[in-house]
């Protein structure tokens, strides 16, 4: 019999006709098709787009028409309800705004303490950073959560969604599609605008359909289906910018922690953001939270337009894991197991690629004489795993049962206060601590390197959201290494279960327990801040050593010198990569300290190459001439007086990952002062780029980039054409006495945009309007 296909992405025209999709044409042949009959417009997306537009901004790029015609050539200009950061971010945001002219936060506004708070690296520079959260809470009336006490996302969940909702985050898993909100993660300069009531503008997006049949069989869990849909989604940046909006007959079978757990890893697709449709689960979840008047119902209107499909047959959803080092890696257990050498061989085989021999990883040592895959070390953890119904679940597969005493240990982090409140009074907290499983509180570190980081050359399952290289915290240039494979949490209880050795939930017997997961919000009332609409403005800011502002930052001359520091030519380079995560996230609140990571498990000569060009910059500045940039002046006829000298990165494909803004800050720091690739991974990271005032520029993919670290790039008039809106930028690359020309591209600028990129960044924009 024919297998069953679990997942299958469509590029075609699809409108929703008597409550079904029907294909209504090739996409690429019929490119407007949704735009021309307003079906986009029938959309949940689009409705709760278009009911956050702000009127007053349809006329601020004059590049485009006035919005109020809803052309497909407008620039969406949204106004957010709420916004949330952590603490990895929350300090630079806060003084960028403050920088920038801040009085009070105009929205409510979540300063959540889950990244740095179990890492003690720096003494006491994570706590003051904590302090310096709440003293801006009070100060200007934001809502504080203390360490440990939730997950920046789990908290959005429980007080901050709504039906109808936009919620802004510093965190690139800002998704609450399921709860009827749209979520988008974003770089801080971004929620900077919105503090400062300008508004997130984008370019209308696309709109996927996400429709789902059928019901998971017993063993199934939520980050099963998620991986499917990655692979799926994923390759040739199918979903990329877009906006995929979940529908079916399948979401009824699903639970609440099961269709948060599907939404949250949409982020590993590249999409904007995502959108359900809500039904009697979603109104009984905001009854159980105590907040029912946040429930409406939002269904598919019938003629509603998409630009592609993706069908999930729930039915025939596997127990998956994805495989080092990306979401998209992802195969069913099973197939691992019938090739284990193979398919370990090759995840090997590309880790040490791509390291290019300055440590090996070993996986081959875990195949066991049973010819079984094993691993030493799962957890379950975060805005993906540690969901009540996971670890409900995870329990009675471990009733009775023991991890063992051998290298094989689980943790479990529960996503919230009130939900390690409910695991401890239903007795699932006992059960699994019964069996050899250390139970944690809220933490967000074993997401990006800052807990459990494992063992050298120790292979990791993680019900967590990502497994990029490095991101579990080793650090190849001191000789380590490490591996995570991402699994759902029951497979990874199976797993722990059988001593270590990789189990697909659906392989093993266990009885389910029947429970609910009773939300208790007091821990929340007793400990957490909120102050939002009483902002005091005598509060003083508590400022330890390590916060420091930013250094100051120029405009950009008429002309532009650039370096090229660091030449990537891997597929894709993540923000990972471009600012290492892990103990380097305790530095967030030091820009100069910070910026000395960057790149330094890719690419560790870069940092001193781009200081190096800094210091011309400087030298420049102070009205020298060196002889360095005299010379390549020289061969372009160049004016010194009128030209900016800085680095620049070439990457084929960056910025796939976190929001971090600090991906980018840290290059601009370092003096960069452009970009240039074949495309960005996310829209997150141009913009970064963008408001931290480093050019994004792109070059055709039938362009061979054959130029070396050390080379140079002579880009004149670029001011006038950042200015003037020209997408086509010719320059010359100088090798050398070899002179070539060069064409770069810089696409889709609004007008606020050239004037951000012209001004040097965000914080000259605004300290200019001042």
């Amino acid at each position: 019999m024919e297998k069953a296909v679990a997942v299958e992405y469509l590029f075609k025209s699809t409108k929703i006709e008597q409550g079904k999709p029907f294909i209504v044409a090739e996409k690429e042949h019929n490119t407007d098709i949704c735009n021309n009959n307003s079906g986009r417009e029938k959309t949940i997306a689009y409705k709760i787009l278009r009911a956050h537009e702000d009127d007053s901004s349809f006329i601020k790029d004059t590049n485009y028409k006035d919005a109020k015609t809803h052309s497909c050539k407008t620039k969406m200009c949204l106004r957010f309800d709420a916004l949330a950061s952590h603490d990895i971010t929350y300090v630079g945001i806060i003084q960028t705004a403050i920088a920038s002219g801040l009085k009070e936060f105009p929205v409510p506004y979540a300063l959540t303490n889950c990244h740095n708070s179990l890492c003690a690296v720096g003494g006491t520079i994570n706590e003051d950073d904590h302090a310096f959260g709440l003293s801006a809470a009070k100060k200007f009336g934001g809502i504080f959560v203390p360490a440990n006490h939730a997950v920046i996302h789990q908290y959005a969940r429980e007080k901050l969604t709504g039906c109808g909702k936009m919620i802004l985050g510093s965190d690139s898993h800002t998704r609450y599609g399921c709860y009827g909100t749209l979520g988008i993660g974003e770089g801080g300069g971004e929620l900077v605008k919105q503090l400062l009531k300008n508004t997130y503008d984008i370019d209308p997006p696309e709109v996927v359909l996400v429709w789902l049949e059928g019901t998971p069989k017993k063993g199934i869990g939520p980050h099963d289906v998620a991986l499917a849909l990655i692979k799926e989604a994923f390759p040739d940046s199918r979903v990329k910018n877009k906006i995929l909006e979940f529908a079916g007959p399948g979401i009824g079978s699903l639970s609440m922690d099961f269709r948060i757990g599907i939404d949250v890893m949409t982020t590993e697709t590249t999409c904007l953001s995502s959108i359900w449709v809500t039904d009697e689960t979603v109104h009984e979840y905001y009854k159980n939270v105590g907040r029912p008047e946040d429930y409406k119902k939002l269904s598919v209107e019938e003629g509603a337009c998409y630009d592609a499909l993706l069908k999930v047959n729930l039915d025939a959803i596997e127990s998956m894991i994805a495989m080092p080092f990306h979401p998209s890696k992802a195969m069913t257990i099973h197939e691992l197991q019938s090739e284990p050498e193979r398919i370990l061989q090759e995840a090997q085989d590309d880790c040490n690629r791509e390291l290019s021999g300055k440590v090996k990883l070993n996986l081959m040592h875990y195949i066991n004489e049973k010819g079984e895959v094993t691993c030493e070390q799962g957890v379950i953890v975060g805005c993906a795993g540690g969901m009540y119904e996971s670890i409900s679940e995870a329990a009675d597969i471990l009733c009775s049962k023991s991890i063992g005493n051998g290298f094989f240990e689980l943790s479990i982090y529960p996503s919230s206060t009130p939900i390690s409140l409910a695991i401890t009074r239903d007795g699932i907290a006992e059960t699994l601590m019964n069996s050899g499983v250390l139970i944690k509180p809220a933490f967000c570190g074993p997401c990006f390197g800052a807990g459990d980081t494992p063992a050298n050359n120790t292979l990791s399952i993680r019900h967590a959201t990502r497994n990029f290289a490095n991101r579990e915290g080793s650090k190849p240039a001191n000789g380590q290494i490490a591996a995570v494979a991402l699994m759902d949490a029951l497979s990874i209880a199976a797993t722990a279960a059988n001593g270590g050795a990789l189990t697909a939930a659906t392989d093993i017997e266990y009885t389910i327990t029947p429970r609910k997961y009773v939300y208790d919000g007091s821990v929340y009332e007793k400990r957490c801040y909120n102050g939002f609409g009483r902002p005091d403005p005598t509060v003083r800011l508590r400022m330890g050593p390590n916060i420091t502002g930013w250094p100051k930052f120029y405009k950009l001359e008429e002309y532009l010198l650039i370096n090229l520091s660091a030449v990537i030519h891997d597929e894709v380079t993540t923000t990972d990569e471009l600012i290492p995560s892990g103990e380097t996230s305790s530095y967030r609140s030091n820009p100069i300290a910070l910026s000395e990571f960057t790149l330094s498990r890719r690419v560790p000569e870069y940092v001193e190459a781009s200081k190096r060009i800094r210091t011309l910059e400087e030298k420049r500045r102070e009205g020298q001439h060196p002889e360095e940039v005299m010379q390549i002046l020289d061969i372009v006829r160049g004016d010194i007086n009128k030209t900016s000298i800085g680095s620049c990165l070439f990457a084929k494909k960056p910025g796939d990952g976190s929001a971090r803004e600090q991906a980018a800050s840290c290059q601009r720091v370092l003096g960069g002062l452009a970009n240039i690739c074949y495309e960005y991974a996310t829209k997150r990271y141009r913009s970064n780029c963008i408001n931290w005032g480093i050019l994004p520029f792109t070059i055709s993919k039938d362009t061979l980039f054959e130029y070396n670290p050390g080379d140079w790039i002579y880009i004149p008039g670029i001011r006038n054409a950042i200015l003037s809106g020209d997408e086509v930028i010719p320059a010359k690359v100088i090798s050398g006495s070899i002179v070539k020309d060069i064409t770069l591209e810089c696409s889709g600028l609004s007008d606020e945009e050239q004037q951000i990129l012209t001004d040097g960044c965000l914080i000259n924009y605004y300290s200019k309007q001042l």
